[in-house]
């Protein structure tokens, strides 16, 4: 596959709406923008985890086991359903960008948030492993498929850290208050959605 195609389906492939960006969304709009970021970069870090196993050739194995898919599908699904169920039940909180000090309390939980997001979603392994396959070849080097796979990493990071600090800019966060609630439903009903999906999927 040429290196054009291959960057312009990465680049589609992190911009479509999916569990990511839903959760980036509400931790961005009920925590803060650093909030939104530690999400992203977490998603960031989860990559890496699915570039080195497709790599390594694990994710071959684990793609064609179908007890441990299962048990990598049902986990992510869980998950996600969780964060939808938390989701449905957070009570709209003032979002105030001059003081966000007050509402991030633990930058490592929003971390693994968004790490254990991705790294669960079978479908992203599914991705890599389609995706590396056209990256690896018998001509190819490892060096190449390790700098496609920065390149998809670094776009996870800049794709989700701009989703929190649009979300969380002025001119939005006024009109976005007086919603809240209803965005926070809305993406713990899209999580739970996901995750039914990866259960009958």
């Amino acid at each position: 596959m040429e290196i054009v195609s291959l960057a312009a389906l990465g680049l589609l492939i992190v911009i479509s709406p999916g569990a990511d960006f839903i959760l980036v969304l509400r931790n961005s709009l009920n925590k803060s923008r650093k909030a939104g970021c530690y999400t992203a970069v977490g998603i960031s870090l989860a990559i890496g985890i699915h570039i080195g196993y497709s790599l390594l050739g694990i994710g071959y194995l684990v793609s064609h086991n179908q007890w441990l898919f299962n048990f990598i599908r049902y986990a992510g699904a869980m998950y996600l359903i969780y964060l939808g169920i938390k989701g449905l039940l957070t009570k709209p909180v003032a979002l105030n960008l001059l003081s966000e000090t007050a509402a991030f309390d633990n930058p490592f939980r929003y971390l693994v948030e968004g790490f254990l997001c991705n790294v669960l979603n079978p479908k992203t392994m599914l991705f890599f492993l389609s995706i590396f396959s056209q990256v690896i070849s018998p001509s190819s080097t490892n060096n190449s498929a390790l700098l496609y796979g920065g390149y998809i990493m670094f776009l996870h990071l800049l794709w989700f850290v701009l989703v929190a600090l649009l979300f969380t800019s002025k001119p939005l966060q006024t009109a976005l208050m007086k919603s809240q609630k209803k965005l926070n439903q809305l993406c713990g009903v899209a999580l739970i959605g996901f995750g039914v999906a990866l259960v009958l999927d």
